[in-house]
């Protein structure tokens, strides 16, 4: 068995966070808004980035005070997207049933596809999941699955097939401590209910982001760039800029689920522009 330093590792006061890799999806730079394609292909090549459309997929072990924490779970395979959550966590030592609560940041299905099993099963059979209730009322409302395109129906079968296989062990939140030491951050526009989640230990603190970037070489230094992934593009781009001020100034530690395979990094200013420092 490989040791926990298969992945990237911080260790946040008596916390250590671990970068757990789900694979990857691809998306077409015609989802992206506000650049174009040969823009969003040339800052991926000047970043050294060969696979120009591919997104990195994260999700985050949190392992201290007697915890062991998931948050977000991938994509499960979804479109061929990711799939390979439960055995990077076979190979940091973690068995699915080890888990004892899943911070969900949202419900896109490249973070809940992995909840659930190809037959229908839940995968962390003693894990309570843990959502903001805007983020579970979206995605449980017909309307809004009535209104939604086609492209995105599957999104609600996913998202409301994982509610259900949890639906004993579901708390939802509105704001505040969620876990001892982990604080839910509302950053809405990419979802409804999307949210961050900032962990505090001694210290130290670290901010799980969530979706604020999914192509980061890209988004970071041209935060008025928005996915097609985003419910509310202006929203989510507003989102972004702010949180880009707020963690540049107070050089805070941040994660996110597609912020690369490093997975830990700093948001620094030079100038005008925002640029990502990754930590080793």
């Amino acid at each position: 068995m490989m040791s926990n330093t298969a992945f990237p590792n911080q260790h946040i006061g008596d916390l250590t966070i671990t970068a757990i890799n789900d694979g990857y999806l691809h998306a077409s730079f015609d989802f992206l808004a506000n650049i174009d394609a040969a823009d969003a292909s040339r800052m991926q090549e000047n970043a050294g980035i060969a696979d120009h459309t591919s997104i990195h997929i994260n999700c985050y072990l949190v392992r201290g005070s007697g915890r062991t924490i998931l948050i977000d779970a991938g994509a499960g395979g979804f479109k061929q997207w990711g799939g390979q959550l439960t055995a990077s966590l076979l190979l940091a030592g973690i068995e699915p049933s080890d888990i004892d609560a899943i911070l969900l940041t949202h419900a896109h299905p490249d973070h809940v596809g992995g909840l659930m099993d190809a037959s229908g099963a839940a995968v962390f059979p003693n894990a309570e999941l843990i959502a903001h209730h805007r983020e579970v009322a979206f995605w449980q409302d017909d309307g809004n699955l009535s209104r939604a395109p086609e492209r995105a129906r599957g999104n609600f079968l996913v998202a409301r097939q994982a509610f259900d296989g949890y639906r004993n062990r579901l708390r939802t939140f509105d704001a505040g401590e969620v876990l001892p030491g982990i604080t839910a951050m509302p950053l809405p526009g990419h979802t409804a209910g999307h949210t961050g989640y900032r962990l505090d230990s001694g210290d130290k603190s670290l901010l799980v982001w969530g979706d604020i970037v999914h192509f980061p070489q890209i988004q970071v230094p041209r935060p008025e760039v928005s996915i097609a992934f985003d419910q509310d593009a202006h929203l989510a781009a507003d989102t972004r800029s702010r949180l880009l001020d707020s963690v540049a100034s107070d050089r805070l530690l941040i994660a996110g689920m597609h912020l690369g395979e490093p997975g830990f990094a700093r948001i620094e200013r030079k100038k005008l522009a925002y640029s990502v420092a990754y930590e080793e």
